[in-house]
């Protein structure tokens, strides 16, 4: 027994060793049009759920591999599917295709100019947080793995996902829509990878983190209402902004004084202000508009009831009253122990050991958490700052200044393929 696992294990090896070599070279042909994908894209940027002619770019890539393809999933959304004809796994790969409502400020040729109107403004659109790369690299895998298909066994499913920056407001969107669609289910996903590239790791590394590796998002609007009074006798009213600053006060002693962050990390910041309309009228009411960011559930449900009795007793014992609602947001990333066991040899073996960094968790957010709450999900972090650049210096994502370096692509392209190789033979 103990000779044919070993055996099993040197096949698993080679098989791994060779796929690989086959992958980087196929990688290697196609990459000055992953390069090319990628900056059409970042040229035509479009936001969440409007992402209408990514989506139709998307389409024509995958139906010329000739895949089965699905379109208007969650709105926008594409699917592209790779039936091997051999029993295996259903493996999914995602990348998210929305940009955001931030004015580009890169000097590069390709930059975006794009403009459109967001909650009543005008703005602009910038691919400020990377999700044009992740794109082009998901057509690139689905072109590799087309090529190779005689070598897999199972299924793989291509999920290009749309507004995974949020919906606009009034609209569903995002993973869990496509959850709820039945995106996994309908085609009996066993597990699904995603990656991320990031402008403050450096091009030819992958972070990777097991179990909660970001964070929890919800939405804080507190409306604070007091009595409305001229400015030059407070003593007659109830001035809700100053009963606003004192509950901001008191928000941030909910996270330093009354969270055991030695367990897990937690933020609340308060983002918009709006009241009051001239300099000698005390207003009415004032509201407030933040994040709250918990990577714990314990953790975050009593941040919630904190949150909730902080507003209101401050508010009253100022007169005031406070309305506060905490909107349902992203849980949890959470990557799949076993999962992250089984395939970190893949990784290593991808980006070479000494390039694979297991890092802390962070507070930022991401909508494949609702994928990973279904099947087993890993979602790793993908170097795209150029080499030598200090992170510090780096600008970071959802900023005009955002950069990344697209050499750093192909590793993310042979990281999807060789995770979804691995993956069939482990469990064919």
């Amino acid at each position: 027994m103990k000779s044919s696992l070993i055996t099993l294990c040197l096949m698993l090896l080679f098989f791994g060793a060779f796929a690989q070599s086959e992958v980087n070279s196929k990688a290697s042909e196609i990459e000055s049009k992953i390069i090319k994908w990628r900056r059409y894209l970042h040229e035509n940027p479009e936001l969440s759920n409007r992402e209408f002619k990514t989506a139709e770019y998307v389409e024509s890539h995958l139906r010329k591999l000739g895949l089965e393809v699905q379109t208007g999933i969650a709105h926008t959304g594409v699917l592209g599917i790779l039936r091997t004809g051999k029993a295996g796994p259903v493996v999914a790969l995602r990348a998210d295709m929305d940009a955001l409502p931030v004015v580009e400020r890169v000097d590069i040729p390709f930059a975006s100019k794009k403009k459109t109107t967001f909650l009543g403004q005008e703005v602009g659109i910038m691919h400020a947080c990377g999700h044009d790369t992740h794109v082009a690299m998901l057509m690139g895998a689905a072109e590799i793995l087309t090529a190779m298909k005689d070598q897999l066994s199972g299924t793989v499913v291509f999920v290009f996902q749309p507004a995974e920056e949020g919906a606009p407001p009034g609209e569903e969107g995002g993973a869990e829509l496509m959850v709820k669609e039945g995106v996994l289910s309908k085609n009996n996903v066993d597990v699904i990878f995603g990656l991320h590239i990031n402008s403050k790791t450096e091009v030819g590394t992958i972070r990777y983190r097991p179990e909660g590796t970001l964070a929890a998002v919800n939405r804080l609007v507190i409306k604070v209402n007091g009595k409305q009074t001229h400015g030059s006798t407070p003593w007659t009213g109830v001035d809700p902004i100053a009963v606003t600053a004192q509950i901001i006060q008191g928000l941030q002693h909910i996270i330093s004084r009354q969270s055991p962050l030695t367990k897990a990390a937690a933020v609340i910041s308060i983002g918009k202000i709006s009241g009051g309309v001239r300099s000698n009228i005390i207003p009415e009411e004032v509201e407030m508009i933040g994040t709250i960011r918990t990577l714990d559930t314990k953790m975050q449900k009593d941040i919630h009831e904190k949150i909730r009795r902080t507003a209101t007793k401050i508010a009253e014992s100022a007169g005031a009253t406070a309305e506060v609602t905490i909107e349902k947001g992203y849980p949890v990333t959470y990557n799949d122990p076993k999962l992250t066991a089984d395939m970190l040899s893949t990784i290593e073996r991808t980006a070479g050991k000494e390039n694979v960094i297991l890092t802390d968790a962070r507070t930022g957010a991401e909508d494949f958490s609702f994928f990973a709450q279904k099947v087993p999900g890993l979602f790793l972090f993908l170097g795209g700052m150029p080499k030598g650049q200090r992170p510090e210096e780096a600008a970071p994502h959802h900023t005009p200044d955002f950069y990344i370096d697209e050499s750093g692509m192909k590793l993310g392209v042979e990281t999807l393929c060789n995770l979804t190789i691995d993956y069939m033979k482990m469990n064919k």
